[in-house]
């Protein structure tokens, strides 16, 4: 154990981590480099291996640690103290639409990458990113059926399946933004979700 990790143990594995998320996001998780990681900390090998005894742990932390914690602030928060989700989503879209961050269309949704490339390889991994995507589906199927409740949504519409889908298209149009680098086309994508949304009012 290296003297920064002795002296602040919560920042030092603070900094590992704000470098990983850098690392996977831009290059992947399998491609990630951990001597990249410790080239961006200054920190020392010792120090790595002390909080995350292989990459694995690392990339299973940042799911849990950073990624799920910017999708409970950002979407399950707001979600579960609204009862008129079609206002809350088209809000949310259109400040996507108006402050679309450059490296999201370069290089996608966090999430969403690493379910695409680990879902398949690494069933630990893949629980942990379901469990995020489990919490956003509860968050938005509890909005929707408050919604029914005082009117604001469709009464026949089933909460739990729209939710998986409004949360798919929502990570698609990112996806498609990412594929195609463009920003202008993300733009057009969500404008259509919001139609989209317009149809689950009664």
């Amino acid at each position: 154990m290296d003297k920064a990790t002795q002296r602040n143990p919560e920042q030092t594995r603070s900094i590992i981590l704000d470098a990983a998320f850098k690392e996977v996001y831009e290059n992947g998780f399998q491609a990630a480099s951990l001597d990249r990681i410790l080239a961006n900390t200054q920190l020392t090998k010792g120090a790595l291996y002390h909080h995350f005894p292989n990459k694995q742990a690392m990339g299973l932390a940042l799911v849990d640690e950073l990624i799920g914690p910017a999708i409970d602030q950002q979407m399950i928060e707001p979600l579960e103290k609204t009862d008129d989700p079609v206002a809350l989503l088209t809000e949310m879209i259109d400040l996507r639409i108006d402050c679309q961050p450059d490296n999201s269309m370069r290089c996608g949704c966090p999430l969403n990458n690493l379910s695409q490339e680990m879902s398949a390889n690494d069933p630990e991994f893949r629980e942990h990113v379901k469990a995020v995507f489990d919490r956003w589906r509860d968050a938005l199927a509890g909005a929707l059926r408050r919604g029914q409740d005082r009117g604001n949504v469709r009464g026949d519409l089933a909460c739990n399946q729209a939710a998986l889908f409004i949360i798919a298209v929502h990570e698609g149009c990112i996806g498609m933004g990412k594929t195609y680098q463009s920003a202008n086309l993300f733009r057009d994508l969500a404008t259509q979700m919001k139609f989209f949304l317009q149809t689950l009012r009664p």
